[in-house]
């Protein structure tokens, strides 16, 4: 097997530290774990931390971007289907009631928009990360418009917003009170998708 380069390794490096974090930080939260914890978890010393963070901060910065790119894909492979729209919102509702509301991620986001409050780049990073993933949703939703399968009431982007609203609303209420549905997300993507059909307003790409 061929040795790794100094690039690939301080790559693999960068990604165990990443991943190790995440689990940490959604097990036991983000003030819990230290970044000394996180180099023992991993195995590496904590001047490997420092290498490639410049503190904890950037670290859980990482491991938000990553959830969120892991559960926006998590979407895309579920809308993208070659299926009839309808099984692919089944599909959907049944992604959201497995992950909306989950106690870790749920918490671990509060717990770093907390620390934000005080912290105007911190607040624009976080920014950052949400628009990344309002993009997603936007993409997604460009590309149903544009197969001709959905039209919508309002603009793309409008639409990404409230469906993003809908599911950190909903995954709020949820850490608090698992027993609640997730059907009535569904309902109101549905009811979104389908708008324009009753009504006078014009679909916009």
């Amino acid at each position: 097997m061929a040795r790794l380069t100094r690039s690939e390794s301080q790559a693999q490096t960068r990604t165990n530290l990443i991943a190790t974090a995440r689990d940490l930080f959604l097990a036991d939260g983000y003030a819990a774990t230290s970044l000394e914890k996180v180099a023992e978890e991993a195995g590496y010393s904590k001047g490997a931390v420092y290498s490639n963070f410049r503190n904890k901060n950037e670290l859980c910065l990482e491991v938000l971007q990553l959830i969120h790119i892991t559960k926006g894909t998590e979407v895309a492979e579920v809308l993208s289907r070659q299926a009839p729209l309808e099984e692919r919102l089944t599909a959907f509702e049944d992604w959201a009631q497995r992950t909306l509301g989950d106690v870790g991620w749920t918490t671990l986001e509060f717990e770093f928009m907390a620390l934000a409050r005080h912290d105007p780049d911190l607040r624009a990073a976080l920014a950052s990360s949400l628009g990344t993933t309002r993009g997603m949703v936007a993409a997604m939703l460009g590309a149903l418009v544009k197969s001709g399968e959905v039209t919508l009431p309002m603009s793309v982007d409008d639409a990404a917003s409230s469906i993003l609203s809908m599911g950190i609303g909903l995954g709020i209420q949820r850490a608090i009170d698992p027993t609640l549905s997730t059907d009535i997300i569904t309902r109101n993507l549905r009811a979104l998708l389908t708008a324009s059909d009753s009504a006078d307003l014009p679909s916009q790409a």
